[in-house]
């Protein structure tokens, strides 16, 4: 009995044995096509890069031409909503400026919407300080962006920089001007006879139409800035008539002016040169209108300067009466200006509107009455004369900030009644939702008016540096193009701007990334108004920056 009980015990260990090598089989077999399908699952998915490393573990290498190029971080807000359309919304800012009402006070007390300013200012505008204006709008939630530092180009970069606009000055010295003594004033810019003696006459034919109509899908906004030894297009000492001399910067204490013999060159097309007596023969019987803050002014004396070629023209009429242009009692100034041209009878006018919105007393009998800030009405002056301008320039963007709110007691209304939208609250999405509004008013208008042409003018960059106006912030800079050169990207870096315009008959004039590279043009420390230890880096030294959006606009025109 023991051998057979034995026989069967071996037996069974053999079975099991078996069964347990089978069982590993398909264990293994399992295992193969589990990975199997797992790898080919992955290599459908991304055939290749399924077995790369994760991105983060790349190796990431430098752009060589960084210096030349416009950081695109300038536009870094999402499209799904009014609050991530605002444009340069800088998060970090919180402080108010209350300095900021000083120079727009002389301008907004006399507006048929706007309050009587909180502090009494000056009524002299040679006294007005240069960086008063538009200096709140570091406020939270309406910012542009606080300009990083300016990045540190390589030395032989910035040096290259230097010997080509120390050329461009040298060049310019022996041709256009005549340097008769160091004072600025002394300085004889060529006039525009002389520079028309120079080149072949051109005249405003058929020719120049047809290149009109070339450049019409012209993307003027993308380009780079290069030396031209024929700028400035006039003279910022002589041009007094027209320019203030808060912005003249040839009457201040600076004295490198390398910033005045810079171009833009469009990359892909030709922008017309400018010439005062083209552009009246092309407006000829016409009105060009800009309506917006101190930006928009200075646009406007820009023009004026270019136009005139800045010299003295007694024979131009002041025709503001006609736009409603008319100094109040006891307030400093006219709700704007106007000028008219008699030899062609061309129009050249500005209207103060900060916010781009109709504002109106609440209580008019009342001097201390909060006003109706209508966000979805365009300014009374653009209802009442629209049909009197042919060319029309619109821009806000630097006054919507608390302080300005409360300073002027503007109280945000919608549909006539005070707003209750929490979304609009915010001044950030308060100033895109007034925006497109008015673009789009202006733009329904256009079919009444088929002689009207609207654009409207992206943000102008500021350029503080290590702080804020009121915290040491600075624009110390004077070598042209030491941050960059060259605008490469074919969308605005005002997205708020681009996305306004989008189906409407407005144009957009497209002016941010171009300015965005010349922190070299801004008024700086060199006012001599301005308090101790505050720069403006907001506003442009004229001539400088604007006139090149003037020249772009004249080439959309």
């Amino acid at each position: 009995m023991k051998p057979y009980r034995l026989n069967n015990w071996n037996l069974y260990r053999m079975k099991r044995g078996a069964l347990r090598r089978r069982a590993k089989d398909i264990s293994l077999v399992l295992i193969v096509l589990v990975c199997a399908t797992l790898v080919l699952w992955s290599w459908d998915t991304t055939p290749s890069s399924a077995f790369l490393p994760h991105e983060s573990h790349f190796l990431k290498l430098e752009p060589e031409e960084k210096v030349e190029r416009i950081p695109t971080e300038v536009n870094t807000e999402t499209k799904d909503s009014y609050s991530s359309a605002t444009p340069f919304i800088n998060k970090e800012q919180s402080k108010e400026d209350p300095t900021d009402d000083k120079d727009t006070k002389e301008e907004e007390e006399v507006e048929e919407e706007q309050v009587e300013e909180v502090t009494v200012g000056e009524t002299n505008q040679e006294k007005t300080s240069t960086i008063e204006e538009e200096q709140a709008e570091h406020e939270v939630t309406v910012s542009e962006p606080k300009y990083q530092k300016i990045p540190t180009s390589k030395e032989n970069k910035l040096e290259h920089v230097k010997q080509e606009v120390a050329a461009g000055e040298a060049d310019a010295k022996t041709t256009d001007i005549e340097n008769t003594d160091s004072d600025p004033e002394k300085k004889t810019l060529a006039t525009d006879e002389k520079r028309t003696e120079q080149r072949v006459a051109k005249k405003d034919d058929d020719s120049s139409s047809t290149h009109r109509i070339a450049n019409q899908a012209c993307n003027y906004a993308k380009g780079k800035w290069v030396v031209d030894k024929h700028r400035p297009l006039y003279s910022g000492s002589r041009c007094k008539q027209w320019l203030a001399s808060m912005w003249a910067c040839r009457l201040m204490q600076r004295t490198d002016f390398a910033f005045e013999r810079l171009r833009w060159q469009p990359k892909d097309c030709s922008m017309e040169e400018f010439e005062g007596s083209k552009f009246l023969r092309r407006m000829q019987h016409k009105t060009l209108a800009f309506v917006g803050d101190s930006l928009g002014r200075q646009q406007f004396q820009s023009m004026m300067c270019m136009i005139t070629g800045g010299k003295q023209r007694l024979d131009v009429l002041d025709v503001g009466p006609e736009f409603g242009f008319i100094r109040p009692e006891g307030g400093a100034r006219p709700g704007g200006w106007a000028y008219r041209f008699p030899e062609t009878n061309t129009t050249v006018l500005y209207h103060w509107s900060s916010t781009l919105c109709d504002i109106q007393p609440l209580n008019p009998s009342n001097p201390l009455t909060e006003h109706a800030m209508h966000l979805d009405r365009p300014p009374a002056f653009l209802r009442q004369y629209l049909h009197k301008i042919n060319v029309l320039v619109m821009n806000t963007g630097h006054h919507w900030n608390r302080g300005k709110l409360n300073g002027n007691r503007w109280v945000m209304h919608l549909n006539g009644v005070p707003n209750t939208n929490r979304k609009l609250a915010a001044l950030g999405n308060a100033k895109n939702f007034t925006i497109h509004s008015t673009v789009s008013w202006v733009s329904s208008q256009l079919p009444n008016h088929p002689g009207l042409k609207a654009f409207y003018r992206s943000l102008s960059p500021r350029h503080f540096v290590g702080g804020e106006w009121n915290t040491g912030g600075s624009c110390n800079n004077t070598t042209p193009m030491s941050i960059g050169k060259e605008v490469l990207q074919e969308e605005s870096s005002d997205y708020s701007a681009g996305h306004s315009v989008k189906g409407t008959g407005v144009k957009l004039l497209d002016i941010t990334a171009l300015s965005h590279i010349r922190d070299e043009g801004h008024i700086s420390r060199f006012s001599i108004s301005a308090s101790k230890g505050v720069q403006d880096c907001l506003h442009w030294c004229l001539p400088g920056v604007p006139d090149t959006w003037n020249e772009i606009l004249f080439a959309m025109i």
